[in-house]
């Protein structure tokens, strides 16, 4: 059990490590061009943000604003099994990144917020498709603790891709959906 949590730790600050780091990159040393490489919906250059989006964030704010929700959901995806984070979090990336970048609005999409959402709609829908008692529990506890994010995936305030929340949540709950299945 410790060494299991001591493996979770690593992943998720070697992660986080990498979003500040690549932020602190981005505004020291290219003054926020980094940024270009955000998902730009229905434009060709945009689909290589699919997979650098999560790691871009408009300033130290919008990072630090990500950093709890994504530790916190993160560790909740490897509560049951550490390996989890990483299918889910890839299928989150591609598919999330996709949406936006079909349906998503003219601007550039970045940020980790995508994939925190992925994890919350994986969290909420894994109970509804394992349909184990256990599953269902945890699925019922995440959404009395963490349900209020959901308003998240609407339109809101200017500057915030409610559509990465929107696909990052769909996605998280098609991974749910393949993860179920393959056990």
């Amino acid at each position: 059990m410790k060494n299991e949590l001591r493996t979770q730790a690593k992943i998720l600050f070697g992660a986080l490590a990498v979003l500040w780091l690549t932020e602190l990159v981005d505004i020291f040393l290219f003054g926020g061009a980094l940024n270009a490489w955000g998902i730009l919906p229905r434009h060709l250059i945009g689909l290589r943000g699919i997979v650098f989006a999560p790691f871009l964030h408009g300033g130290l704010g919008h990072v630090a604003a990500n950093t709890i929700p994504f530790l916190t959901l993160g560790w909740l995806v490897m509560a049951r099994r550490t390996a989890d984070i990483f299918p889910v979090t890839v299928i989150v990336m591609l598919f999330g990144g996709l949406g936006v970048w079909v349906f998503g609005r003219p601007a550039v999409h970045l940020g980790a917020s995508g994939v925190i959402f992925g994890y919350l709609g994986f969290l909420l829908l894994r109970g509804w498709f394992e349909r184990t008692f256990g599953s269902m529990v945890f699925s019922l506890i995440i959404g009395v603790l963490y349900g209020g994010m959901i308003w998240g995936v609407l339109p809101g305030l200017p500057g915030v891709s409610w559509e990465a929340h929107l696909f990052g949540f769909l996605a998280g709950a098609f991974a749910a959906r393949v993860l179920a299945a393959r056990r």
